[in-house]
């Protein structure tokens, strides 16, 4: 299994680059080909699958991308072939507020994903995407804040997207009313 490969980019096409690393040229699909920039030496996080009938790579601009790529190929229904262009014409938060929030209408906004590979998705990934290490980052100097906002209800991800517009030199009461109106927009 590889976790990456460095080169450079000597072939863009329409579903994949084409990636020199010493000489060999790997062969990688990407969501988005076109994001990458012929001529210029990069690292490409990647992802190989090895079937009966197949040896592919699957390329990321970043670990983020490759991490939730992995998660979604693990869900009932949904392979390579429909994860990728969820990437590519999705961002990466986007797609996983959507899921969070169970929206399934911007799930299914996807290529080939229909209503029931959506709820497939929500129902296996919710809550799994969204580490407590991620939850809690960020938010350094807002423990009290942080802790009277989960008493309230509020989802940790809710809670660290408002966070960087509070102030933290005010009072508690004054940071506890601000990040409520902040929640309301």
């Amino acid at each position: 299994m590889y976790g990456y490969i460095n080169g450079t980019v000597t072939e863009i096409e329409s579903d994949h680059i084409i990636l020199d690393n010493h000489g060999i040229g790997y062969l990688i699909y990407t969501g988005n080909p076109y994001s990458f920039e012929e001529g210029k030496e990069i690292k490409v996080y990647v992802y190989n699958q090895i079937r009966e009938d197949e040896n592919s790579l699957y390329g990321f601009k970043t670990k983020e991308e490759k991490d939730l790529f992995l998660k979604l190929i693990d869900v009932k229904g949904l392979g390579c072939k429909m994860a990728l262009p969820m990437l590519a014409s999705g961002s990466i938060n986007g797609i996983i507020d959507a899921i969070e929030r169970e929206n399934i209408l911007y799930l299914k906004k996807f290529p080939k994903i229909g209503d029931k590979v959506a709820r497939q998705i929500i129902l296996d990934l919710k809550g799994k995407l969204v580490s407590k290490e991620e939850t809690i980052a960020g938010t350094a100097g807002f423990d009290e804040l942080t802790e009277v906002l989960r008493g309230l209800g509020y989802k940790p991800a809710d809670i660290k997207r408002i966070l960087p517009r509070v102030d933290a030199s005010k009072p508690i009461e004054d940071q506890i009313k601000d990040a409520l109106k902040l929640m309301l927009k």
